[in-house]
């Protein structure tokens, strides 16, 4: 059974890796679009095409027409932070009892 636990811990920490990974695309997108980016620069389009999946649903359960503010990353860090704080440890802590 030590080596399912092993997996698992394997597991979570490569997620836990991907997950910062990924705020931290989400970050440098959100700062990007203050400065009126060119939509032809390949690092441009490729932190288009890899945020866009994760953030065009949050921005349509909550429009930004109300209140003018793009919160769509904002609200993708904060499950993004979830799910590093819940998943991660409980993924973890599984682990260590195998």
């Amino acid at each position: 059974m030590f080596i399912f636990g092993n997996f698992l811990n394997a597991f979570a920490k490569v997620l836990d890796i991907a997950l910062n990974f990924f705020m931290w695309v989400i970050i440098i997108r959100a700062l990007i679009t203050w400065v009126n980016p060119d939509p032809y620069n390949p690092i441009v389009q490729f932190l288009t095409r890899v945020t866009e999946p994760i953030l065009s649903p949050i921005r349509r359960l909550l429009p930004t027409y109300r209140i003018g503010l793009d919160l769509s990353p904002f609200i993708a860090i904060l499950i993004i932070y979830f799910m590093r704080e819940f998943l991660i440890r409980s993924l973890m802590e599984i682990a260590t009892r195998f």
